[in-house]
């Protein structure tokens, strides 16, 4: 039986990632780890996540010998890349803001990154922006509550709408007659939020998700494996935690993930 791919992230946003990379590769088997004993990463200080990350990735590698890592959390990804990949030998795919497609699509030249404040801080966003995008307005937008929204939301928990514009409004820029016309989802939870946005968007606009790049990435550094060798039951999910609640374990098996 072929190796796992283990995907990782704070939360169950990176089922969004989970469920491209299995349409990119249905015949490869996934390990997904929830860090939720950590969630949510935009309220750490660096120093300390860099070192819990770390040392997670070290206990799950020796645990379940993955081919490859995908990085489904974008302040993990911009935060630890380079040195998970100086530690293990493994391949890691990151997730990391769509910048560079979002200056190659748009037409009125403003972009807003919505992301998490870590994400937005980052030095890695604003080295992006300075490669690929210094000829647009880019407007980077740092939610501290969009996260935690969308994990209540994927749970069947209402949401309020008048809460949620509270913290996407700042990426709706009009000037000099030009609009936003794409909005980059720099969290892989904001995804499951994606048709609330767009009801309460002012006007339309491309809500970038970087799912499908990633699972092309993840595809491209691992390649396919012997479809014969898939079996029932294959995939698991691992919550650090140790006890998710009854909503997300419901979810969880939804997604055809075992605990």
């Amino acid at each position: 039986m072929s190796d796992p791919i283990l995907v990782f992230d704070s939360g169950i946003g990176g089922l969004t990632v989970l469920r491209e990379l299995r349409t990119v590769m249905p015949d490869r088997r996934f390990v997904y780890v929830v860090d939720d004993a950590g969630f949510p990463y935009g309220d750490w200080e660096e120093a300390p996540l860099v070192q819990r990350v770390s040392d997670l990735f070290a206990e799950m590698i020796a645990t379940h010998r993955p081919e490859a890592a995908v990085i489904a959390c974008n302040t993990a990804s911009t935060l630890l890349l380079p040195e998970l990949r100086e530690r293990f030998s493994i391949p890691f795919v990151g997730t990391v803001p769509a910048i560079k497609p979002a200056a190659e699509r748009t037409r009125s030249g403003l972009v807003s990154v919505l992301a998490t404040p870590g994400t937005v801080r980052r030095d890695y966003t604003r080295g992006l922006i300075d490669d690929f995008a210094r000829q647009c307005d880019v407007t980077l937008v740092g939610s501290q509550k969009l996260a935690g929204m969308a994990e209540s939301h994927i749970r069947g928990r209402p949401v309020d709408g008048k809460a949620l514009w509270g913290e996407i409004a700042e990426c709706f820029v009009e000037r000099d007659g030009r609009r936003t016309d794409i909005v980059v989802l720099a969290c892989t939870h904001y995804p499951f939020l994606a048709n609330m946005f767009r009801k309460l968007a002012p006007w339309p606009v491309d809500w970038l998700d970087p799912a499908e790049a990633i699972a092309r990435q993840a595809f491209k550094v691992t390649g396919a494996a012997v479809a014969a060798e898939l079996l029932e039951g294959f995939d698991h999910a691992v919550f650090t935690s140790g006890a998710p609640d009854y909503a997300t374990r419901r979810l969880i098996h939804g997604f055809g993930l075992a605990l």
